[in-house]
């Protein structure tokens, strides 16, 4: 047995434009925004990071206050014994102030010998 549905052009074309334009609007509010750094502090390279030869990227999701401090730090990647400094450095970034709170992925490199 088949089923089928059908909608007349006219409201599938309305129907389109606005599942469209709602898609377009989630996407701008759920995209991380960048607000510039006005000071940073570079991050310790752990210790037993360094004897291990553990070097790479740190990806945080930073959660910055109207005021431009950070308000909230979170790991989305990177090496374990690495995510912790990266973590306490950008906690002490300040950025521009902004109308709002707003998020930001921040990438801190840590690089071997460094």
């Amino acid at each position: 047995m088949e089923v089928s549905l059908a909608i007349p052009l006219r409201s599938s074309r309305s129907l389109l434009r606005a599942v469209g334009l709602l898609l377009c609007a989630g996407a701008a509010l759920a995209a991380p925004t960048q607000r510039a750094i006005v000071s940073r502090v570079s991050p310790a390279y752990p210790e037993l990071a360094r004897r291990m030869h553990v070097s790479g990227k740190v990806v945080l999701l930073v959660t910055i206050q109207a005021d431009g401090k950070v308000s909230g730090t979170k790991v989305e990647s990177g090496h374990a014994l690495l995510a912790p400094a990266a973590q306490d450095a950008v906690s002490r970034w300040r950025f521009a102030p902004g109308p709002e709170p707003s998020e930001s992925e921040i990438d801190v490199n840590f690089a071997d010998g460094q």
